[in-house]
């Protein structure tokens, strides 16, 4: 890798970790006053937990040597101590994945989980899901090679992360939002966001990182600056898209709800970048520009899902993460330059995608609920009714988000 790729790899890495102080402030925003502390600790939980269980034996489980392996053997270099220095860098790009993806799912529980109980759950679901599942779809596993496995003339795409970020995520959050049940009070206009400033922030710091997000890859391969790389296209899907997706969602607000508002802006930006992610390297600008403005109408009408069906997912990971994540996975299946069923191609790439989604997310959703299960039948994943009532950061952490001097 010359100094350029490298340069490159560390800024993209970089990007990729302010991601999920991105998600603390989307998700601090969007809660009530006396739970902010709470729901951004869950993302600064996971990014120091899991870190460290990627340099123990996370980046080992996440390659394999043959593709009917679960995942690498954790044990094979222990710390990496093995691992050359280039070969590092991307490694912490890869940590950064693994990182981000936990903390998403913490937005389906807000209000009513123990910070202990989370904590566990971060470290057991990425061990035994996220590790294995980044070995399946990048690491030489069965979804990379499920289209040589059927014989096809195509593999999946999911050039950074439709499954094994974003429906990964979304259906860990919907088992446990059912796992936990729903908050008191559940109903639609429970809460409103107790800070909007703090929801753009975040989403801005979210657009700004998925950039490295999504055109880091090329860096870290060492392919940035060839004659054919594809970062131009990277980049211009992961504005179009996101951008698309802005006006998709607004629009569907305004039509359902008559106020387009700042919340859905900065929710449709999220979905249209969810999409775009498995997709940004195999759509032709146009195409991408469909797919957001798509992503954002279905995912404002997909948050609804919640209240028609009973499940209390607090910040809309099902809705915007699992809903985009396939949206993004399976439109490639149609769409993709070349294979998709529509452009050129035939039915392989439409039916190797839909395997690979729905593969990891009746895994993800499996596990995650057994898992959360477990947990909340031992040591108690919910928060008792009266602490709910109190406000989850005082009674868990003992601190508050605002703590406003009084006046004399």
């Amino acid at each position: 890798m010359d100094s350029g790729n490298l340069a490159w790899a560390v800024t993209a890495t970089a990007l990729v970790l302010f991601m999920t102080p991105g998600v603390a402030f989307f998700y601090g925003g969007l809660v009530k006053a006396k739970s902010v502390v709470s729901m951004m600790m869950m993302s600064f939980g996971a990014l120091g937990l899991v870190s460290v269980l990627w340099i123990l034996y996370g980046f080992n489980m996440s390659a394999v040597t043959d593709v009917m392996q679960f995942s690498g053997n954790p044990f094979s270099d222990f710390g990496m101590g093995s691992v050359g220095d280039n070969s590092l860098v991307g490694a912490t790009y890869g940590a950064t994945f693994a990182i981000i993806t936990v903390a998403l799912i913490s937005g389906a529980i807000a209000d009513r989980a123990k910070f202990g109980a989370w904590m566990i759950f971060a470290g057991v679901w990425a061990t035994v899901v996220y590790f294995p599942v980044a070995a399946w779809v990048w690491g030489g596993g069965w979804i990379m090679q499920l289209g040589t496995t059927f014989g096809f003339s195509t593999e999946v795409i999911d050039y950074a992360g439709g499954t094994a970020v974003h429906i990964n995520a979304g259906a860990a959050a919907l088992a446990l939002a059912l796992v936990l049940g729903k908050r008191i009070g559940f109903q639609k206009g429970i809460t409103k966001p107790h800070n909007v400033p703090l929801v753009m922030l975040g989403a801005a710091i979210l657009w700004f990182g998925w950039f490295g997000f999504n055109a880091g890859a090329q860096g870290t391969a060492g392919l940035l600056g060839a004659e054919d790389s594809s970062v131009g296209l990277i980049i211009i899907n992961t504005l179009g898209a996101t951008a698309a997706a802005i006006i998709g969602w607004l629009v569907v607000e305004k039509l359902k709800d008559g106020k387009a508002t700042s919340v859905g802006a900065a929710s449709g930006a999220v979905a249209g970048l969810v999409a775009i992610t498995p997709a940004c390297a195999n759509l032709t600008p146009g195409w991408a520009l469909l797919l957001g403005v798509l992503t954002g109408a279905v995912c404002a009408l997909a948050i609804e899902l919640k209240w028609k069906l009973g499940y209390d997912d607090s910040l809309d990971v099902v809705g915007i993460h699992l809903v985009g994540g396939l949206i993004g996975t399976i439109y490639l299946g149609f769409f993709a330059t070349e294979t998709g069923l529509f452009v050129g191609g035939n039915y392989e790439q439409l039916v190797v995608q839909v395997i690979a989604a729905l593969g990891v997310l009746v895994y993800s959703f499996v596990v995650a609920w057994i898992i959360g299960f477990a947990i909340e039948k031992t040591m108690g994943f919910r928060i008792k009714n009266e602490d709910e009532l109190a406000g989850v950061d005082s009674t868990v952490h003992g601190e508050e988000g605002y703590s406003l001097a009084e006046q004399s």
